[in-house]
């Protein structure tokens, strides 16, 4: 497997991770080479226990299956462990400030996972803690997922350099949020198509044209799916109500089904485009079985690289520098 040779690993050590904006595009490369170094591994059954000793605390607000197993298996391999902490459980569901919650735990884990709705509420979070602070998704990032993403994407394409991803659907969306600033990072261009009235959040569009800026990628924001995935290499879509919006789902519906990514509108993008979904998926609505169930879908690769991307991020913020 091809690598991304460092001149020297940056120092992550103690730092949170609550989104990719966050970090500088040469940290961005170190995580995914880390990722890809223990992936072998791990493929190869050399054991890879750099986190000996180490107990990871995770909270979870949202319901979870990749993030709550991904997190705890990523651990375990790394020679050390997890604890699963349910709102319901904790005494942060009984009226515990957010701020002793944080400064409570950090006496007892190494760093903490939080799966919460309001970012400022992770933010908060994780100035009150003593320990790295690792977003396992709010309403606005997706930070682990899109880390992920991004080392299939490098696997499958063999790097970033004149790639196009379009993402097509809800642009205010945790997912769109971080593959913005994803691509940016590692100068691949990207496209956004979203319906008029669901556009990305301005702060995160603009700190994504910042790093783009720097890094040569090119950004697009569109209404139209089919300028959006135009000569795509990688197709990408997310469900259209998400956990918190399922009031709003029919007329959600209505307003996103001319944006469902199927066969018609994925004939516009390259022959050998990657589909990329982070899970769970509704067939039928955001994409058409036949491109999520058919040979350019790489969904469950996808789904398999949280556990590799997850582990260099706890490695780099956990580990020894």
């Amino acid at each position: 497997m091809k690598t991304m040779k460092m001149t020297a690993a940056p120092m992550l050590g103690g730092k949170d991770f609550l989104s990719l904006g966050a970090f500088q595009p040469d940290e961005i490369f170190f995580l995914l080479e880390e990722a890809m170094e223990m992936k072998a591994m791990q493929k190869s059954g050399i054991p890879h226990p750099y986190l000996q000793g180490k107990l990871l605390g995770m909270i979870f607000e949202k319901a979870s299956t990749r993030t709550r197993v991904s997190f705890q298996v990523a651990m375990k391999q790394l020679g050390g462990d997890a604890i699963y902490l349910n709102k319901h459980d904790i005494q942060l569901g009984r009226g515990e400030t957010i701020e002793d919650t944080a400064k409570v735990l950090s006496r007892y884990v190494d760093g903490l996972m939080v799966r919460t709705y309001g970012h400022d509420l992770l933010v908060r979070f994780a100035a009150s803690a003593d320990v790295p602070v690792i977003n396992g998704l709010t309403d606005l990032h997706h930070p682990a997922q899109v880390l992920a993403d991004l080392l299939t994407i490098y696997e499958k394409k063999g790097g970033f350099s004149g790639l196009k991803l379009a993402y097509v659907g809800d642009g205010n969306n945790n997912m769109c949020h971080s593959l913005l600033e994803g691509a940016a990072l590692v100068g691949m261009d990207i496209a956004v198509a979203n319906p008029e009235g669901y556009a990305p959040d301005p702060d995160v569009l603009e700190n994504a044209r910042r790093i783009a800026a720097a890094t040569g990628s090119r950004i697009i924001c569109t209404t139209s799916p089919e300028e959006a995935v135009d000569g795509a290499d990688v197709v990408v879509t997310d469900v259209w109500a998400s956990m918190g919006q399922e009031a709003e789902r029919d007329v959600r519906l209505n307003v996103f089904r001319p944006y469902q990514v199927n066969a018609a509108l994925c004939a516009r993008a390259k022959t050998d485009f990657l589909f990329l979904h982070c899970l769970p998926a509704h067939r039928g609505e955001e994409v058409a079985a036949e491109i999520i169930d058919g040979p350019h879908s790489v969904v469950f690769d996808e789904a398999e690289n949280r556990v590799h991307a997850q582990k260099a991020i706890l490695k780099a913020l956990l580990g020894k520098n």
